[in-house]
């Protein structure tokens, strides 16, 4: 029996909950919303946080990719000014050779012997075929264009066309689209 006494001892006993006085219920209600409060204000300075962090990264997603435009378009404008000064390089050194060309077909014009016409003929059209193998064309000259062609002289005669080109005193040549020297021309009307 003793042991069911000790038994009965350690066990707690049970108390039916009793009404508490409405002092004490009003301070564990306040202290209830007091705690709901503050888990409110907590969660709207993390949703601050949150949308600060937002912003930031917003932030410097922007700059990432205005400074990867920036990269880009100064690695196509390295590209094309390394390509336009290969093309001035290029003209600057085909425009020391044309006036070679331009006194052979002059000799060519003038030559009286025909073995000396022969061998200026050959050297000419040796000069032309190099020419040609390194993409330079010689521009037409018919119609007057100002990209092409420098006009020289104007004459007034009704036997040509408006803007046609009668005469060419120094033909013009171009690479593509970069014109390493223009045409002089006598223009009509």
């Amino acid at each position: 029996m003793t042991e069911e006494k000790n038994e009965m001892q350690d066990k707690e006993p049970v108390t039916e909950k009793q009404p508490q006085d409405p002092a004490t219920e009003s301070a564990d209600k306040a202290e209830a919303a007091e705690k709901a409060t503050g888990k409110k204000e907590k969660k709207d300075a993390a949703k601050k946080e949150v949308a600060k962090l937002k912003e930031e990264l917003e932030a410097q997603k922007d700059t990432y990719l205005r400074l990867l435009a920036e990269y880009d378009n100064y690695r196509r404008r390295s590209a094309k000014e390394r390509e336009d000064t290969y093309a001035d390089a290029y003209a600057d050194a085909i425009k020391q050779i044309l006036p070679m060309a331009d006194n052979l077909e002059r000799a060519l014009q003038f030559a009286d012997s025909d073995q000396v016409v022969e061998g200026v003929r050959m050297t000419y059209n040796h000069f032309q075929k190099a020419l040609e193998t390194m993409g330079v064309e010689e521009i037409e000259c018919k119609t007057f264009d100002p990209n092409y062609h420098n006009a020289v002289m104007h004459i007034e005669d009704e036997a040509y066309g408006e803007s046609e080109i009668v005469e060419v005193f120094e033909k013009g040549y171009k690479k593509k689209d970069k014109v390493i020297r223009y045409a002089m021309v006598k223009v009509a009307n």
